[in-house]
């Protein structure tokens, strides 16, 4: 994989699509991420990718197809978060080194993205920190909510049924109110 495939996955994610794409269930989008970028993330799953953390858009460019284009292939299943702990330690390492700061506020979203997507609160209180800054006070808002949800169950709820785990039945009533899920 080349500069030209880190160049190919940051033009799709921040100028084909529109941030009303990134954070829908659309099956001919799941099908177009699919057919373009499942070959990127088999190698990113082993791996392969590690030459582009050399620059801030090829570190960005392997988080997004270990952390969202991997919900996109593999929606509906428990491998939609099977890459997720891969992508935390990418986005930890991003964070230590200041490779966020050379990012735009929409770019540092997704880069932050991974600590949101975890279910450990430890990680939440540094996700808390990361999206509390000036032009991402809406990821902000749903940090919040994320991180309320594992305050409450210790886990996201919605997951449960795809990774094979049985909601405690405050689990389900919650799952029935509207806007439980993200």
């Amino acid at each position: 994989m080349s500069e030209t495939a880190v160049r190919e996955i940051i033009t799709f994610w921040f100028e084909e699509l529109t941030p009303r794409h990134w954070f829908i269930k659309d099956a001919t989008l799941d099908a177009t991420i699919t057919r373009r970028f499942s070959t990127t993330l088999e190698a990113g799953r082993l791996g392969e990718l590690w030459h582009w953390r050399t620059s801030a858009e090829g570190r960005l460019a392997e988080i997004l197809v270990l952390d969202q284009f991997s919900r996109n292939i593999h929606r509906n299943s428990a491998a939609a978060f099977s890459q997720d702990p891969q992508a935390l330690i990418l986005a930890q390492e991003a964070v230590a080194q200041g490779i966020d700061s050379q990012l735009d506020a929409s770019r540092k979203v997704f880069l932050y993205m991974p600590f949101m997507h975890s279910e450990s609160l430890l990680i939440h209180d540094e996700a808390m920190r990361l999206f509390d800054q000036p032009g991402l006070e809406e990821n902000f808002a749903y940090e919040r909510k994320h991180r309320e949800i594992l305050v409450r169950f210790g886990r996201y709820p919605h997951r449960n049924a795809l990774l094979g785990r049985e909601s405690t039945p405050e689990e389900a009533a919650f799952l029935q109110e509207p806007g439980s899920s993200f």
